[in-house]
């Protein structure tokens, strides 16, 4: 049964325990602007200038490599202009899961966030070179796929032992070994959390699937999607930011090693293709090896 089948009932059940926090009132003011025929920038900017956390976030954003600006930008109105409202959006979106935290459990999950920003923003840029149209839904993926994590590091001590004992198992997802030790998963929680926050449909969906990829790109399984291009996406993301070694403390990706051909086929890749972009990416300083 995936998630998306489960009744009401076994959604309070699945959910007990664990606060799915609220969508920021930023973030829904923000929203309002979005979607107005002509959204008014400094009113975004005003808005960002009230959190001095998050306005120091944008301008670390584009002042980073993948902007490649020539002269650092200081000024927030001059950020979102550069970086556009969506863009802005999907980055309140993935500080907003930090406030729900404590000082203490945020420092503890430094390497965590670091790596998904780096995850994000390597899957923006591989949806750009394979020619996927959104490449805000493909950062937007990489920032929220692994959102349940935190979440349930609040409810279950030892949470992250468990998630290191299911990268480590070759027979199973990362998703079974959860399951059976808690009775849910992070894909599960992650799903519902971004459902809360109202995100598209097509993030949700694959948030909830991520750790079933095999199904997707199994021999006899030919169908394209966008679901199957997001997860594609984000699988070479997470490979290449070295996920397996952050969050799994492995030394070899199991799951890249079960699907990662027919991933890079799909997406008309090869591993050409692939050593190419981790160079590109080790030199703006992200890839596993700066992690070890």
């Amino acid at each position: 049964m995936s998630s998306k089948d489960l009744s009401e009932e076994q959604i309070q059940r699945i959910l007990q325990g664990i606060r799915i926090p609220p969508q920021p009132q930023i973030l829904v003011d923000l929203q309002m602007e979005q979607v107005m025929p002509d959204p008014d920038i400094n009113r975004i900017a005003k808005l960002i200038k009230q959190d001095v956390g998050l306005a120091g976030t944008i301008l670390k954003v584009v002042n980073s490599p993948f902007f490649g600006l020539r002269s650092r930008i200081a000024s927030i109105n001059q950020a979102v202009n550069l970086m556009g409202v969506n863009s802005v959006i999907n980055i309140i979106n993935g500080l907003s899961i930090k406030s729900q935290m404590s000082d203490e459990t945020i420092v503890s999950m430094n390497r965590f966030w670091d790596t998904t920003n780096d995850i994000a923003q390597v899957s923006m840029q591989i949806a750009r070179q394979v020619g996927y149209p959104n490449a805000d839904i493909a950062y937007l993926l990489g920032l929220f796929h692994n959102c349940g994590i935190p979440l349930l590091m609040c409810r279950f001590d030892g949470y992250l032992k468990v998630v290191e004992r299911s990268y480590a198992d070759p027979g199973s997802r990362v998703v079974d070994v959860e399951n059976r030790e808690l009775n849910t998963n992070h894909a599960v929680i992650g799903y519902y959390t971004a459902k809360s926050w109202n995100l598209p449909k097509v993030l949700c969906d694959v948030i909830a699937e991520h750790h079933s990829a095999c199904r997707y790109f199994c021999a006899n399984n030919t169908q394209d999607s966008e679901i199957k291009t997001l997860m594609a996406i984000l699988k070479i993301a997470e490979h290449i930011c070295g996920n397996f070694r952050i969050l799994g403390k492995q030394a070899e990706d199991l799951e890249w090693q079960a699907i990662g051909t027919e991933v890079l086929t799909y997406l008309g890749l090869g591993e050409y293709d692939l050593e190419q972009m981790e160079a590109n990416f080790a030199e703006m300083g992200i890839g596993y090896c700066n992690y070890r």
